[in-house]
């Protein structure tokens, strides 16, 4: 919808070209009643319609028929309000203008984050720290799980870690931190404009064997990718449950064989995007064709704007026809650039010695979204290069119970070691 004018009347009937409805055709739906709701993207950057800081919502109704003239308009005059971040002492905001995002998007766009300090930030104000980059997955931004005080560590080593939380929510629904022709250079300006601000304003190590990430799903693939792509700017990743890092098998398909199809397999079967207990509950071809109608900001929309060209109205080329599934091949050509198996595999004489003992993936072998099989290609991959990278598959663990506290405190030591190892050179005196 463009050019909409305020207190301009806009109905929708059966008949209205191009309109898009789900689960079916609006002549289809009897919506006696009902409880709708209208709503309006006012904001260009933040994938979140309905809670989305300055999107527009009206009043829920409840329909008594298809006909308009029996119900009551939908009036769109409410703004969702801006969602407050509380600082304390200890848990500090930080937002920063990139100028190279600002100039792809033509308008002011940056980075924000949640920064942690650690307890002796205070009472050592000369002293520097390492820092854990957190990713959250699809969905998350930088306040969630945010702790009420510092945290306390508990190490032999005395090691204190500053907790950066990254916000990765962008139009399209979460950017991952890389660089693309739809979501622009965010890698780039994430490690050439944004590290460097970050570690002056908080007193952080501007070292490499001092700054490691970690994340979960997208933010899994997130940590991930920024470590293979930027290899000697990161010490480490530990990376839970990451999105497809192999695209022979993106939640079951292989884009890359001909004649494949998104929605069914060759059994003409419907392939599911997720599953609980074993048993599929959602399938890609209805869960793309609500995407459709919701607009920007929803996960299979995401993977293409961060793996597609863009196409000629300016949107992410798809990879797949939403009507039929039916795979395009040039795109899929395309998304090997962000196939991180493939890269790993292509590179690695260059990259073996830049990433000796700093990639850590885990995975559970029942993901709810099918992203074990991609792992274990990859952890596959791995072995026969003679990698020392660590790629678990754990027994009986899924999407949300992966990460549990003996997994947590793991990462914990194995980043604490990684950070002692390189102490002496790296961390000045007091």
């Amino acid at each position: 919808m463009t050019n909409w004018q305020p207190g301009e009347v806009l109905d929708f009937h059966p008949e209205t070209a191009d309109l898009l409805s789900y689960p079916d055709p609006l002549a289809e739906m009897n919506l006696a009643g009902y409880r709708v709701q209208a709503v309006a993207r006012f904001n260009p950057t933040d994938p979140k319609i309905g809670t989305a800081p300055g999107n527009g919502f009206s009043q829920v109704i409840q329909l008594t028929g298809a006909s308009p003239a029996l119900n009551p308009p939908l009036i769109i005059d409410q703004l969702v309000p801006e969602k407050p971040f509380t600082e304390t002492a200890w848990i500090k905001y930080f937002r920063m203008r990139s100028p190279l995002l600002s100039k792809f998007h033509g308008q002011d766009t940056g980075f924000e984050a949640s920064v942690i300090l650690p307890q002796s930030y205070y009472q050592q104000p000369r002293r520097t720290y390492p820092v854990i980059y957190s990713i959250p997955g699809f969905g998350g931004d930088h306040q969630r799980s945010l702790p009420q005080a510092p945290i306390a560590e508990q190490n032999a080593g005395g090691v204190e870690f500053i907790r950066v939380h990254l916000n990765p929510q962008c139009r399209w629904g979460h950017h991952v931190f890389a660089d693309s022709a739809n979501n622009g250079p965010v890698g780039k300006a994430f490690t050439t404009e944004f590290l460097p601000e970050l570690e002056k304003a908080f007193r952080a190590i501007p070292h490499s064997r001092a700054r490691f990430l970690t994340g979960h799903s997208s933010g899994g693939w997130s940590s991930l990718w920024l470590q293979v792509t930027y290899p000697t700017l990161f010490g480490g990743t530990w990376s839970t449950a990451p999105d497809p890092v192999d695209f022979r098998d993106f939640q079951q398909i292989n884009i890359y064989e001909p004649g494949n199809n998104v929605y069914r397999d060759k059994n003409n079967q419907p392939r599911p995007i997720a599953r609980r207990g074993g048993q599929p509950i959602l399938w890609f071809e209805p869960f793309a064709k609500m995407e459709q109608v919701l607009g920007p900001g929803g996960q299979l929309r995401s993977f293409e704007a961060v793996f597609s060209p863009r196409g000629a109205d300016g949107e992410p080329l798809k990879l797949y026809d939403r009507e039929t599934g039916a795979i395009n091949a040039q795109v899929a050509e395309a998304w090997q650039a962000y196939d991180i198996r493939l890269i790993l595999e292509s590179n690695w004489k260059q990259l073996a010695p830049e990433l000796a003992g700093k990639i850590h993936v885990f995975m559970g072998e029942q993901d709810t979204f099918y992203l074990n099989g991609a792992t274990r290609l990859l952890k596959q991959a791995l072995e026969q290069l003679d990698a020392d990278a660590v790629v678990e598959i754990h027994q009986g663990r899924d999407h949300s119970n992966l990460l549990t506290r003996d997994l947590m405190l793991r990462i914990r030591a194995e980043m604490v070691q990684a950070f002692l190892k390189y102490q002496a050179e790296i961390q000045p005196a007091e």
